[in-house]
Formats: structure tokens, sequence, C-alpha cells
């Protein structure tokens, strides 16, 4: 049995579930969510507990039955908490700021990069950092991600020198560069 499909779900006190077959409604005070799942998936609310149940050993079911639990987890944790990627900027005249909504980010080009944030996320730049740090806020697990993938992609961190966006928790082999001559 799947150890992380079998596991409960504590469900906070300030967080509603809605369950309706395989589609889940998850209300907190950061937000709402929906998905909607397979309908192999048994989903039950026992206890203020969450559960996911499958209905064989298969392995189909066994990998939806893990799945399932994870993503619905995140969707109780996002409500509740919200989730939060940071990235850092390296690099001489490197730097982002905020402006409205909108993430500027001054990175070596003859143009500055824009980048708009999807519905539920908030870009922040501490001032402490002097633009060299990015937080990317929201409930969505996979979208908080997925921006900062886009973000990290419009200057990927190079081998020689680090310069670049790289996640905060990313660590970057460096190269030696060309030797000199004998």
């Amino acid at each position: 049995m799947s150890r992380i499909g079998k596991k409960p779900i504590a469900v906070p006190a300030k967080v509603e579930i809605n369950v309706d077959k395989t589609d889940v409604m998850v209300k907190g005070p950061k937000g709402q969510l929906s998905a909607t799942f397979h309908p192999d998936m048994v989903l039950k609310i026992e206890d203020g507990k969450l559960l996911v149940e499958r209905p064989t050993d298969e392995r189909h079911h066994r990998a939806l039955h893990g799945l399932t639990r994870a993503l619905l987890a995140n969707m109780v944790a996002g409500v509740s908490d919200g989730f939060r990627r940071t990235l850092q900027i390296e690099g001489v005249g490197y730097r982002a700021e905020v402006q409205g909504k909108n993430l500027v980010m001054k990175l070596g080009y003859s143009h500055d990069v824009v980048m708009e944030p999807p519905d539920g996320i908030t870009f922040t730049v501490p001032q402490e950092s002097r633009g060299t740090v990015i937080h990317i806020d929201g409930i969505d697990k996979q979208t908080v991600g997925q921006v900062a993938a886009n973000i990290r992609s419009k200057r990927p961190p190079e081998p020689y020198l680090g310069k670049g966006i790289r996640y905060s928790d990313e660590v970057i082999r460096r190269k030696a560069g060309k030797a000199g001559k004998k």
C-alpha cells in the first residue's frame, strides 16, 4: 500500500472541504482551489481528516493513490498557509523591482524584462535585498513553481561566473575558466 496515499490529511479548523464524487473544492483564509480527480479514487472526510482510498492494488491505482493524496494535501496547505518560492539574482547590474503588479528585471539585455503575474500570484522584492531577491507567493503550488521557472529561464545561471537567476536553495556547479599558457 502507498505510504503517502494512506496517510490522512489533517484539515485545519479554518479550512472547508466540499467533496462531490470526483470534484473537490477547498476554501480557506488565503483563497479557494478546486480540482477534479480520477473517478476510481474514493475521497472521504472522517473526524476532521481527509482520506483517499483506492479500489484495487493494480499498478495504475497505486500510482493514482499517492498522487491524489499529495495534490489534495497541497491544496489544503495552499489555502491555509500559501506557498513561496524565492529566487536570487547574481551579476553586476542585475536587479529586479515591482512596478504595480508587474516584475521588472534588468538582466544585462538592451531592454528591461517585464513579467506579468497570473491570477493568484504576487511578486515581492524585499527592500533590504537591493533588488537581488524575488519572492513569488500564491496558493497553488504548481503555478508558483511554474512562474518561478519562467522567471529563471529569462537568465539561467551560468557555470563560469555564476551570473543569472537561481533558486535560493539551488547549488551551481562552477567550472574553471581557461587555463593560462605555460
